[in-house]
């Protein structure tokens, strides 16, 4: 067995009472609740990222594809959709699902509202499964195998607003030369939270109903939306897509359209970042006071095993194996305390968030495993290498002062 490594060990076991026990049971309590901490910002910084990304992405995709236009207008020039990213996807290496859709500017009037909003025409394509969990009541648009479907999505806020509910039927009035309207049916109502985004301006439809208002052929829509099988490389498949397209066709990563919210998502991760840096740094400096005191405490020791023949590095090594013991003992209680905080949350959802504020009623766990490692790690190495700092004072005491110090 390492002569250090034992010696360490059994100082350890000696060390159950007293101020020394006071002084580990401080350092393993800083550890832990500094990787608890650590844990709890990030996964809570991963579900807050997920949950808005993919409420965004289950609403517009991770690519648009449109025709270029000078004008700011909500709705899009028709664009022929007859082209290889549409009928064969599986061409495009990164691509996993295409869908078509067109917008058309519309207007409800009830006895007591008018409100004006956006259809969102889709069709049978369009990826219901990563929709569905942003229905909160009713049921998606049917459409039927030939004309256009009547039935509308509506999200919460506009169904409290124009005092609708599912089965309603609404009168609405399309802008256009010459004004057009059709009697639709609510068949379900969404809520993103998103809604300045999405909630208070988009409803749901049929892209066959906007298609014959525009006199549009079926070949033909407002754009395409892309879902890439992997979303954190929008950028890079922008250009691949990009390449491949006519010059007249715009692809943009949803990340830009959405540029506000994506920033503030990255700004979460930098606070989260800082949060660990300090929590790191009072660690360390804990750690310090603690090996620095451990060393106060075995200075008649450290004297006697130089005076037998015991180099600096040996007895610094003891007092580093003893550091590293309480590292791993934090590590083990912070996991405990961290994790069991998180699975709480995730189960029993105890914080509530005001979901105009911050998009979602409460606070989100996302279970990314691979940072949870990387904190250990990190805590782990970081703080065992700064151990060796404190451990330096020990080449400078003398054997006969030390075996003399009371």
């Amino acid at each position: 067995m390492n002569l250090s490594y034992f010696i360490s060990r059994r100082i350890t076991k000696r060390q159950q009472e007293g101020f020394s026990s006071i002084i580990h049971t401080i350092a393993i309590a800083s550890i832990a609740i500094g990787l608890a901490a650590s844990i709890v910002s990030f996964l809570i910084m991963k579900g807050f990222q997920e949950t808005i990304k993919n409420k965004i992405y289950s609403f517009s995709s991770h690519i648009l594809v449109t025709k270029f236009s000078m004008n700011n207008s909500q709705e899009e020039q028709a664009m022929d959709i007859n082209i290889e990213l549409y009928n064969n996807p599986s061409s495009f290496p990164s691509v996993k699902h295409v869908q078509e859709y067109a917008h058309k500017t519309a207007l409800i009037k009830t006895d007591n509202e008018v409100y004006g909003f956006f259809i969102k025409g889709v069709s049978r394509r369009f990826d219901q499964q990563s929709f569905q969990q942003n229905m909160v009541a009713g049921k998606f648009v049917s459409f039927p195998d030939s004309g256009y479907s009547n039935d509308i999505v509506i999200s919460k806020v506009i169904a409290q607003k124009i005092q609708a509910n599912v089965g309603d039927e609404l009168l609405v009035h399309f802008f256009q030369n010459p004004p057009r309207f059709r009697r639709l049916t609510v068949s379900g109502i969404y809520e993103t939270n998103l809604s300045e985004y999405f909630d208070s301006r988009v409803v749901i439809g049929d892209l066959r109903m906007i298609q014959r208002l525009n006199d549009w052929p079926d070949s033909v829509a407002g754009g395409l939306e892309v879902f890439l099988k992997n979303p954190d490389l929008q950028e890079e498949a922008s250009v691949e897509i990009g390449e491949m397209m006519d010059y007249d066709l715009n692809v943009q990563p949803i990340s830009e359209r959405y540029m506000q919210i994506f920033e503030w998502l990255q700004l979460l991760s930098r606070q989260v970042n800082i949060l660990l840096g300090i929590i790191l740094f009072v660690v360390c400096v804990n750690m310090v006071s603690i090996v620095l005191i451990l060393v106060m405490e075995r200075t008649q020791m450290i004297g006697m095993l130089k005076a037998v023949g015991a180099s600096n590095g040996l007895v610094r090594s003891i007092f580093v194996y003893s550091g590293v013991n309480l590292v791993v003992k934090g590590l083990l209680l912070g996991n405990i305390l961290g994790l069991g905080l998180c699975y709480v949350q995730y189960r029993l959802k105890l914080i509530k968030l005001n979901a105009h504020d911050y998009y979602m009623d409460f606070v989100p766990i996302s279970w990314n495993w691979e940072i949870v490692v990387l904190l250990n790690v990190l805590i782990f190495v970081i703080v065992s290498l700064v151990l060796l700092l404190p451990t330096m004072i020990i080449s400078r005491i003398s054997p006969i002062k030390a075996i003399k110090f009371d």
